[in-house]
């Protein structure tokens, strides 16, 4: 390609394509897709989105999901800048939303050490959009007057402190990246004294292939083996999910127990 590099204008669009069903994404973010000369794709991205792209884009798959990098974070940083620079304007599309444990800020904070323009485009984080399409609010007057969300596992592998914190509050606990720990977690919530607080694993939110369990904090393991979920799921757990329908009919059977 016979490119005059004099005439490129380096620039990144940090694109946050939703929870996976591509419908979700916004109208904005469609039309970034559209200017883009190169993309770069994260792992749980429905495929479809690029082609919204020009068909002469570069579309680059640099995948990231637990225990699977096709590129560590940092040759995605410079890959992102690379490519700005030698073809102009290069759409970041990453899962949920850039700034919810997207590590938005460290491909921004990169690119801006190379006085490359970043522009961010939010997309519908899954800690509430995925709730949300199950009809499960995170706040609920007289129930839940705030929301946690947190990571399940650490940068080091180990599980956040703050689900312990979290789980002695009233508030909605909303966990992503935690399916491999939910032992771990439910025991948190037992020590403190929330085995009956209603709890909903969700698998591939707002994808076809969704799948939804219902149970409470004391059952909720057994449940999600007993339906085979696999990752990439979110945990919820908090009065919130007792507004399910499911909810009401899984409780029924000890109505009548005094």
């Amino acid at each position: 390609m016979n490119t005059d590099k004099l005439s490129i204008i380096p620039k990144i669009t940090l694109l946050g394509a939703g929870p996976g069903d591509p419908d979700l994404l916004t109208l904005k973010g469609v039309k970034a897709l559209q200017t883009a000369d190169v993309v770069l794709y994260d792992a749980l991205i429905d495929e479809t989105l690029l082609d919204f792209a020009p068909s002469a884009a570069i579309k680059i798959y640099v995948g990231k999901r637990s225990g699977e990098h096709a590129f560590e974070q940092d040759a995605i940083n410079r890959l992102m800048v690379d490519y700005a620079l030698n073809y102009g304007h290069v759409v970041r599309l990453k899962g949920g939303d850039p700034f919810v444990f997207g590590r938005g800020y460290e491909e921004l904070d990169f690119a801006d050490s190379y006085s490359v323009p970043v522009t961010v485009i939010p997309g519908i984080s899954s800690s509430i959009g995925v709730p949300g399409l199950q009809q499960i609010p995170v706040t609920h007057r007289g129930m839940s007057e705030s929301f946690w969300v947190i990571t399940g596992t650490t940068s080091g592998g180990q599980l956040s402190a703050d689900i312990a914190q979290a789980a002695t509050s009233n508030a909605t606990v909303v966990i992503l990246m935690g399916l491999k720990k939910l032992p771990e977690i439910v025991e948190l919530f037992k020590a403190a004294g929330k085995a009956d607080l209603p709890a909903a694993v969700v698998q591939n939110g707002s994808s076809a292939n969704e799948k939804l369990i219902v149970g409470t904090v004391k059952n909720i393991v057994e449940q999600a083996q007993k339906e085979q979920v696999q990752a990439p799921a979110l945990l919820i757990f908090g009065e919130v999910v007792s507004l399910h329908p499911s909810f009401k009919s899984l409780i029924k059977p000890y109505a009548s127990i005094a």
